[in-house]
């Protein structure tokens, strides 16, 4: 029996593991954390559950898939619900925009903003179905390992119509003249981190995600979709090992024999890497297998960081959905401070998401669960007097378009930014979701998925192919397994 040893327990690792389980491995994983998942870990305190990281649930349809690879279905591990409104966009006092989930009504919403745009956005979403549709069965399974991979005619002809080599900022503008409506399309790319201008108009494919595919809820909270993917893991015969970081790769000629962590030694056939690619490479390899140097990542753009809060309040606030948008402030002049010229923001966009109006079980009965989100850019200061500062920014905001001052009512309160970005998962520069997914930083341009001097060692997750979030990092397990497999 051929083994493999995987490390971290995020989503990329897990499908992994699952995928070369399924093939007949045997296979370890190895957290360097208490909690399995990574970025989608939880916590629980004084009767609330907080989950860590990913709070949205779109492309129901990956996670659908993968389970079905098994004989299962995502339903045998958790409940999914459809959120209705998808969620709440906030332009100011009074202003605010709810999305909803039926298509009928969203049309008559845009053209409640801007006569005559509905046309379009049945225009919009068409080229973004197509899009979906390519990017979603071919371009997304590629490993990115050759620019051969993209030589298939069908897929070199898609090229033009997949509008790669323009941004989805210039399509959407072409389209809609409201700046609302621009807005409201340009947030779903903001997930892939870069903004709407530098990123290909490819990922319109976003947009059908969001608007048609709809926005999603796994009733208990988002970690129950790691709770099953370990349920399918031990089933399959997977080992786990908590609060075990990896210290060292060893490598024997061309390849890595096992790799040292803090409790012992392991000798593996094959090791796939889900934590943090710069940190495996330039911190568990030896020097002389590096396949990058470290001007090479200085030189990547980044995704942003995060500055996060996790709040239990003592009563139910109204106002809220569960996904709320702040866009009341300038977004080019955050987007400008977060990739070209970095600093703590002069007046920022932020998110809220409030599952409790969703789901009784986070919060405890007549309480609310309130997670806040502010984008930043990676590898600046980080300090408390700074957090406290932009969860005053953000309470002030909050107070004057709802009506209600939070911090009055707060029974439980942890923030979490950059140095535990760097500390919880060595994310580099405290990067809180990977690599950005700009046309310099697309297939075969990302950090390879395969090592270049190392025959047996591979990499996942958000930093390499096919980039970051869940759905791609789920893919990028499946790829990389599948890649073993052949072998």
């Amino acid at each position: 029996m051929k083994t493999a040893g995987i490390i971290g327990s995020g989503f990329a690792g897990l499908a992994a593991a699952c995928s070369l389980a399924k093939e007949g491995f045997k296979v370890k994983v190895f957290e360097k954390n208490e909690g399995l998942g990574g970025r989608a870990r939880k916590f629980e305190e004084q009767g609330f559950m907080f989950d860590m990281g990913p709070s949205w649930y779109w492309m129901p349809e990956v996670f659908e898939n993968f389970f079905n690879t098994f004989g299962k279905s995502a339903s045998d591990y958790y409940d999914l619900v459809r959120l209705d409104p998808s969620y709440n966009v906030v332009f100011g006092k009074d202003d605010i925009v709810s999305m909803p989930a039926n298509y009928n009504e969203l049309e008559q919403l845009f053209e409640a903003i801007e006569p005559g745009s509905s046309e379009n956005l049945r225009k919009f979403l068409a080229e973004a179905e197509y899009k979906y549709k390519v990017g979603m069965e071919e371009f997304v399974w590629k490993p990115g390992l050759s620019a051969m991979e993209f030589a298939d005619i069908r897929v070199a002809k898609s090229l033009f119509k997949l509008q790669m080599f323009t941004s989805i900022a210039s399509q959407i503008e072409k389209l809609f003249k409201n700046e609302k409506l621009r807005e409201i399309l340009k947030f779903p790319v903001l997930f892939l981190g870069a903004t709407p201008e530098n990123t290909p108009a490819l990922y319109s494919l976003m947009n059908h995600a969001d608007l048609v595919g709809g926005t999603w809820y796994p009733m208990g909270g988002m970690h129950k979709i790691i709770e099953g993917f370990v349920s399918l893991a031990k089933e399959l015969g997977v080992e786990f090992h908590v609060n075990e970081p990896v210290k060292s790769i060893e490598v024997k000629g061309k390849k890595a024999t096992g790799f040292t962590t803090s409790k012992g030694s392991y000798e593996f056939d094959y090791i796939v890497a889900g934590a943090d690619y710069h940190h495996v490479e330039q911190h568990l390899l030896p020097k002389e297998f590096r396949s990058y140097s470290e001007k090479y990542w200085d030189k990547r753009t980044m995704a942003p960081s995060s500055l996060l809060f996790y709040l239990g309040l003592n009563k139910k606030i109204d106002g809220l959905e569960h996904h709320n948008l702040f866009f009341d402030r300038d977004f080019d002049l955050h987007a400008k401070e977060i990739y070209t010229e970095p600093a703590w923001p002069t007046d920022p966009l932020f998110y809220i998401s409030c599952p409790s109006k969703t789901d009784s079980s986070v919060a405890p009965e007549g309480k609310e669960n309130v997670f806040m989100l502010m984008p930043l850019a990676p590898g600046i200061e980080d300090s408390e007097e700074l957090r406290e500062k932009y969860f005053n920014v953000i309470c002030d905001r909050m107070q004057h378009i709802l009506g209600v001052d939070i911090r009055q009512h707060i029974v439980y309160k942890r923030s979490f930014c950059l140095t535990d970005f760097v500390s919880d998962y060595n994310a580099f520069k405290g990067n809180a979701y990977g690599l950005a997914n700009t046309l310099k930083q697309t297939a075969i341009l990302k950090p390879r998925i395969h090592h270049k001097k190392i025959s047996n060692l591979y990499y996942s997750g958000q930093l390499t192919s096919p980039g970051p979030g869940m759905p791609p990092s789920i893919i990028s397990g499946q790829v990389v397994a599948g890649l073993i497999a052949k072998k």
